[in-house]
């Protein structure tokens, strides 16, 4: 067996569902998408990460799939403060805003939004994944 090469060195996980967490990384890591996933449950926690590590490329992930709907902090508050970070860390890190809300107004939000790449419904599946 071969060890296929990993498609991005590093992944942020953002999401209050702790479930959700694992089945995304389980799908990730089993189809060789990432080979570091940081899990967040609170988007604050994430958002002082990005913060603290603005200059150091090594340390900031590539792809970040955010929830929308979280306590304290929801996905849309954390694209809001995301926004002020350095465009070098903009250009490093790609958005993917991650929900199981199928509300329109939601999806034309992150569409909106220029920091964000794409709206994905719950939950990432493999072909999703693939297509990145």
């Amino acid at each position: 067996m071969t060890d296929k090469k990993s498609k991005f060195h590093r992944v942020m996980l953002i999401d209050d569902n702790t479930i959700d967490l694992y089945v995304t990384s389980r799908i990730m890591t089993k189809n060789n998408f990432t080979e570091k996933i940081d899990q967040y449950t609170s988007a604050i926690k994430a958002l002082e990460f990005l913060k603290e590590n603005q200059g150091n490329f090594t340390e900031l992930p590539q792809i970040i799939f955010v929830d929308i709907y979280m306590p304290l902090m929801s996905g849309f508050e954390f694209m809001e403060k995301y926004d002020k970070l350095s465009s070098a860390l903009k250009k490093q890190c790609k958005v993917y805003i991650i929900s199981s809300s199928i509300d329109e107004n939601d999806i034309k939000r992150a569409n909106d939004d220029v920091n964000v790449v794409a709206f994905q419904v719950k939950t990432i599946t493999k072909e999703f994944l693939d297509s990145m």
